[in-house]
């Protein structure tokens, strides 16, 4: 070799690496000291043949080489400069001085092709371009130092890292090769791209800039104990945020895996764990994993992932969340488990106006100009029902900034109600039937009391995380942070439009529970169903409508028979599954006499809905035909709404009759019509259309 070792002009070495640069020609002169010995023990170095065949003279060579003497040791430093690559590099994978040395042998064929070549000769196999264990350990002057061998043992900290791989195991232990992988030579270099192997299994955290100081100081501090694994639990917070917030308070990069990404092939896990271990390592990052809920659902393969990687990530900090608990079952050590609250309100909105303004600023707009004059606290009021993780509150916040920019305007409640119900999953949509709310209080027409109930439904559905959140005014017995309450009234009367329209005011969803598809005939399956309907409720920001629920909620009876003991199974069931719901939920009945008693005690609010008088009936018309409809001279609403005892269901499908008739006859909507409609009505509901009732117009009625 007449040539020292510089990096290529095409690839100019990144600046983190001169001490690299350094070592690596000191290797060179090593190689070039063994290729001078072994060319002045060869008895003949020139032999074209070499390597294919043993002469007489080459054995005996053979023999007498462990009677020559080990070169010297590495000359240079035993330590690398403190903070360079190397440096940082052997403190996070407990590397000692000899490992290095090992390490960079077995690098330069990677960063200099001539070291191909030259390790093929002193191999004396020029197909083997990569250094041997045995030729490494004379390179780094351990030879015949049988303990040397151990540094490259697969518990050693070189092999376990994953910084060295040993190959061809079928040879003897010094005759197998030594290559270090491209994540890690890419890593000296400067390049902190993933490892490909992770590709598509690394998530993308969120941080929570409004995270709670005293969550935040206990995850930190719980990180960094024992063996640095902590799982958060969510009760209404964003675990996620506070574990990226934990790991960056303590200077690591979050490492985030993707839970559904694991279990779609568990059987990989393995080589995920180890690279993932590496990557953490070479960052100097710490792992989050969540929600745990995501994992297969079936115990063992759940078990498997994450037993996998508990024992791969040994003592690196590893973060967990779900909203369950950790099974022990899941690792040998148990890990320390913190509850994550719901945000308080004042950091809520805090949470809201750092991803406005975040969002705002990826599309060229100041924060102020994206929050407009109503600002960030009135935006977060309009939203304040909603239960949002990090990553759900920014995307949401995204979308309706690009909403609001399509526009020209700031973000209203509007563009951020519509792009939080944007978030919700399509899981609950399977189950139930998804109704977008239309209509607001002033469709509303009903009793001052009912009025006032369904206000205070609003107010607990938006206030919930406060009051029975932070000032604990649900405690003990696994009760739930959820709003239930009960629409009862006869059919008509607006329990269904009621629903509704809280939901509106909340910025939700409505989701209209089909009975069919929940009551089954097999014991045991009416129960999974609702099971189902409950767990996906909880995880969407929605209001859940049991329609005619006194079919499922109704009196437990004493036990006759089969089918009895079956139905209070079924209603003790729905007892204890309403304690720990954390939805909202509504249950409308048109008979409330029907319903357990156990059932009342565990509603929140109390909706009657009384047949309307005169005088809301007459709204009801007014608010039924609406402006649109062009109405005769003649027509007599307040004749309608005196004589005619209908509720608002039912006034409204005699609107629609009667504008159907004024729409055939091309002018306004008559009396004729309008009396015409009632009576068809009347039949429907299988009542007689009297004198009595329709007075002077009862002639003119047209019989359908």
């Amino acid at each position: 070799m007449t040539r020292t070792l510089e990096p290529a002009a095409a690839t100019p070495t990144p600046a983190p690496t001169p001490y690299l640069w350094t070592r690596l020609r000191v290797v060179e002169e090593r190689v070039r000291e063994a290729v001078a010995i072994r060319r002045a023990l060869d008895p003949d170095p020139d032999d074209p043949y070499r390597g294919q065949f043993l002469t007489p003279e080459a054995v005996a060579h053979v023999l007498d080489e462990g009677d020559r003497p080990a070169p010297p040791a590495l000359p240079g430093p035993d330590a690398p400069p403190p903070g360079s690559p190397l440096a940082v590099l052997a403190a996070r994978f407990a590397l000692a001085p000899l490992d290095l040395d090992l390490l960079l042998v077995a690098l330069a064929p990677d960063l200099d092709s001539r070291f191909e070549r030259l390790y093929g000769y002193l191999n004396d196999d020029l197909t083997r371009r990569r250094p041997t264990v045995g030729l490494a350990l004379e390179l780094c002057g351990q030879r015949g130092v049988a303990a040397a061998r151990f540094r490259l043992a697969p518990s050693a900290p070189l092999v376990a890292g994953g910084l060295l791989e040993v190959g061809e195991p079928e040879r003897p232990p010094l005759s197998r090769v030594l290559a270090v992988p491209d994540r890690v030579t890419a890593h000296l270099l400067g390049d902190n791209a993933p490892d490909p192997l992770l590709t598509g299994v690394l998530g993308r955290p969120a941080g929570d800039p409004a995270v709670d100081p005293a969550e935040l100081r206990r995850a930190a501090a719980a990180a960094g104990t024992g063996t640095g694994h902590v799982h958060l639990r969510s009760r209404g917070g964003d675990p996620e945020g506070l574990a990226v917030a934990a790991l960056r308070a303590g200077g690591l990069p979050p490492l985030a895996l993707d839970p559904a990404a694991l279990s779609r092939d568990p059987r990989g896990v393995p080589g995920v764990a180890r690279a993932v271990a590496r990557e953490a390592r070479l960052l100097g990052a710490g792992v989050l994993l969540g929600p745990l809920e995501e994992l297969p659902d079936r115990p063992d393969e759940r078990a498997g992932i994450l037993r996998t990687l508990c024992d791969a990530l040994g003592g690196l900090p590893f973060l967990t969340h779900g909203t369950g608990g950790w099974e022990p079952a899941w690792a040998a050590d148990t890990p320390v488990t913190l509850t994550v609250a719901a945000p308080a309100p004042d950091r809520q909105v805090a949470r809201w106006r750092h991803a406005l303004e975040r969002a705002g600023e990826q599309h060229g707009a100041r924060g102020d100009e994206s929050v407009g004059e109503d600002g960030a606290e009135a935006l977060a009021r309009s939203v304040a029902a909603h239960r949002l993780d990090a990553g759900q509150l920014r995307r949401a916040a995204g979308t309706a900034v690009r909403t609001a920019a399509l526009d020209g305007r700031p973000v209203s409640p509007d563009d951020l109600r519509t792009a939080v119900r944007a978030q919700n999953g399509a899981g609950l949509a399977r189950l139930a039937r998804r109704v977008e709310p239309a209509v607001g209080w002033d469709d509303l027409v009903l009793p001052a009391p009912t009025h006032r109930s369904l206000r205070e439904l609003a107010v607990r559905a938006r206030h919930r995380e406060q009051v029975l959140g932070q000032w604990g005014m649900r405690p003990g017995g696994g009760r739930g942070r959820g709003v239930i309450a009960l629409f009862a009234g006869s059919s008509g009367t607006g329990k269904t439009m009621s629903a509704e329209v809280v939901a509106a005011d909340l910025g939700m969803d409505l989701y209209v529970v089909d009975l069919s598809t929940v009551v089954d005939k097999y014991v045991g399956e009416t129960e999974k169903n609702l099971e189902r309907i409950f767990t996906e409720a909880s995880a969407v920001n929605a209001v859940l409508l049991f329609d005619e629920a006194d079919a499922i909620f109704g009196k437990r009876s004493e036990v006759k028979d089969a089918h009895d003991r079956h139905a209070n199974m079924e209603s003790a069931y729905l007892l204890q599954r309403m304690e720990s719901f954390d939805g909202i939920a509504v249950l409308t009945t048109n008979l409330r006499a029907n319903l357990d008693e156990a059932f009342t005690r565990r509603l929140d609010v109390i909706a009657d809905f009384p047949v309307p008088d005169a005088d809301q009936r007459l709204a009801l018309w007014d608010r039924c035909l609406g402006d649109r409809v062009p109405r005769g001279d003649d027509l007599d609403l307040r004749f309608c709404a005196d004589r005619f005892d209908l509720a608002g269901g039912s006034i409204r499908a005699c609107a629609v009759t009667a504008a159907y008739l004024a729409a055939e006859s091309g002018g306004p909507l008559t009396m004729a019509q309008a009396v015409t409609a009632v009576a068809q009505e009347y039949r429907k509901l299988g009542r007689l259309v009297l004198e009595g009732e329709f007075g002077p117009y009862v002639a003119q009625v047209t019989r359908v």
